[in-house]
């Protein structure tokens, strides 16, 4: 259904933009972000743990989110989670302690559901499988611009000054705010009221992880997440240390990410990975380099960083896309944000892991994180291997290209 409002703007433009400006901010903070908090003279684990905070809170808001906009709708759910993210932006940009920025990464992961319920937007508003997938893809578009716009962005101004990116990323979150309070309408018209929402986060979670045949996915996403955000919360940290980069190189680094994210949303994903590979197929084997990207990252040389980066960056986007697929093809049609809710809980509880992980083993060696994320992807390679080929999807919503959650 195209439900538009007074001012006949579509809800997909919205729903793309609060996509952008979620990525945006992940693009901003990551490389921006240990050089902001040095200037609060604090240990380099303070790094991580702000990472882990965030996903702390979001971990336990996800799934309540998701059902929650099952029931009342998606509207009220996104718009809960813009103002919360506005708040924490500008609590963070202007906080003059350390107190401060966990408060506000606190406030913004204790809303967290904007991607979730932006996915369960443009589900409702495609009129059939094809559309829907064409929707979904746009969003892994987004996270491509979004991650090549960050860091570049950041790097300007942060020469401004360091407090600068944080601050236009709340200002252009509240903006959104202002816009999605206006013009977007509510667009879930199959609400699910025969369920009562749960305030335990662990309760759908737990339901889920019932099913033993889906089990090994759920486990493959929680180490796939627990890999990749080792890697993002130590990433600015290592190039500093190891290769004395600074932060012009390091927003550099993050929208080469972003270049090769997109070419492979764009081009491979759709062309090369999902035409001539099963899914099941890529979910498995592609695990082997993008393991292998990871130990070459640990080496202490330049190069070999650059090419370990690009073999991530390939796997990480492709293996976010078919992980997401095949998860969501077991679930029912008014339990689709339900079921997106639990694997944005489960990515931010890998999110937890992952920081506190990265930051206690970095203290040890700089490239022991990329060791232990290459292990950790090695070992989901082998007990996946062993039960994919017994598992087939029901209501599998053939997503071509989707990069979230």
């Amino acid at each position: 259904m195209r439900e538009k409002n007074k001012f006949n703007i579509s809800p997909k433009i919205i729903i793309l933009f609060t996509v952008f400006l979620d990525v945006l901010g992940i693009g901003l903070i990551i490389p921006i972000l240990p050089y902001y908090v040095e200037s609060f003279d604090v240990p380099d684990i303070v790094v991580t743990l702000l990472f882990a905070v965030f996903s702390l809170f979001a971990f336990f808001s996800a799934p309540i989110l998701g059902m929650i906009s099952d029931r009342k709708g998606r509207r009220p759910v996104l718009l809960i989670s813009l103002i919360s993210s506005a708040i924490g932006w500008i609590i963070f940009a202007f906080s003059k302690t350390i107190w401060g920025l966990f408060l506000g990464r606190i406030i913004d992961g204790a809303a967290a559901g904007n991607i979730s319920t932006a996915q369960n937007y443009l589900v409702d508003i495609s009129k059939d499988d094809k559309e829907r997938s064409h929707n979904l893809g746009l969003i892994g578009a987004i996270f491509g611009i979004a991650f090549i716009i960050g860091p570049l962005v950041g790097g300007v101004l942060s020469g401004i000054s360091i407090k600068m990116p944080f601050i236009i990323v709340g200002i252009l979150a509240t903006i959104n705010t202002i816009l999605a309070y206006f013009f977007l309408p509510e667009t879930n018209h199959n609400k699910n009221t025969t369920d009562k929402i749960s305030l335990n986060p662990f309760s759908p979670i737990m339901k889920a992880f019932k099913n033993k045949k889906v089990l090994p996915f759920y486990l493959a996403w929680l180490f796939f997440g627990i890999a990749v955000s080792l890697n993002q919360s130590i990433f600015a940290l290592y190039i500093t240390k190891v290769f004395s980069w600074t932060v012009v190189a390091s927003g550099f680094l993050m929208t080469l990410t972003g270049i090769i994210i997109s070419i492979n949303q764009a081009f491979f994903l759709r062309k090369v990975w999902l035409k001539y590979f099963k899914e099941s197929f890529l979910m498995v084997y592609l695990l082997v380099p993008f393991a292998l990207g990871y130990f070459v990252m640990a080496l202490p040389y330049k190069f070999a960083f650059m090419f370990g980066l690009i073999i991530t960056a390939f796997g990480h986007s492709t293996l976010r896309v078919v992980m997401n697929s095949q998860i969501i093809g077991f679930s029912d049609k008014n339990r689709q944000g339900e079921m997106m809710g639990i694997l944005a809980s489960i990515m931010s509880l890998s999110m937890i892991i992952g920081p506190l992980v990265g930051g206690a083993v970095y203290v040890v060696s700089a490239s022991l994180p990329y060791v232990l994320a290459g292990i950790i992807i090695s070992i989901t390679f082998i007990f996946v291997s062993k039960t994919y080929k017994n598992i087939t999807p029901h209501n599998h919503i053939n997503i071509e290209s989707v990069e979230a959650i």
